[in-house]
C-alpha cells in the first residue's frame, strides 16, 4: 500500500535490510546529480533537517567512511556508512542503524527516497522534508 505524504509517497518494502518504511519524492534531476547531492557531505546540512553540521575526512562517502554529525544543533553523533553502493547508502549513527538513502532513474528525472528502520517511523516527516531538499539542491545544480 501506498499513501501519500504532501508531494512525498510513502510505503513498507523489503530492502537489503529488512523491512522498511520507504518514502520517495519525484526529481526533475538525473539519478547521477541525486546521487551526488545525496552523497556529498558538504550539503548535508543543506538537506538533512536534523544535521546541522559534518566532520569527516572526506567529502563524499563511501563504503566504511566515518565522522560525527551534529543533530539539531545540540549534540554530536559518531556516525559510520555501512553500505555504500551505486544509488544506494546506509549508515549507522552512535551505532544504531539509521535511515538508508537511495536515488531511482526514472524516465524523466528521477527518484530520491529514505529507508526508515521500523523503531523510527516517527521520522518519516523529517524525510519527506529531506526529499524535497534534495530534489530543490538537485535541480539547481542541474540549472
Amino acid at each position: 500500500m501506498v499513501l501519500e505524504l504532501g508531494t512525498n509517497s510513502v510505503s513498507i518494502e523489503k530492502t537489503p535490510d529488512g523491512r522498511r518504511l520507504i518514502v520517495r519524492h519525484d526529481v526533475d534531476a538525473s539519478v547521477d546529480t541525486v546521487w551526488d547531492v545525496l552523497t556529498d557531505t558538504d550539503c548535508w546540512s543543506d538537506w538533512g533537517p536534523s544535521v546541522t553540521t559534518v566532520e569527516t575526512d572526506t567529502r563524499y562517502i563511501d563504503d566504511g567512511t566515518t565522522g560525527r554529525v551534529r543533530a539539531a544543533g545540540v549534540v554530536w553523533l559518531p556516525f559510520e556508512v555501512t553500505a555504500c553502493a551505486p544509488y544506494r547508502w546506509t549508515w549507522n549513527v552512535a551505532r544504531l542503524p539509521a535511515t538508508g538513502h537511495f536515488a531511482e532513474e526514472r524516465a524523466s528525472g528521477s527518484v530520491v527516497g529514505f529507508e526508515i528502520p521500523p523503531l523510527a517511523t516517527g521520522y518519516a516527516p523529517v524525510c519527506a522534508r529531506a526529499c524535497q531538499h534534495v530534489a530543490a539542491i538537485a535541480r539547481r545544480r542541474e540549472a
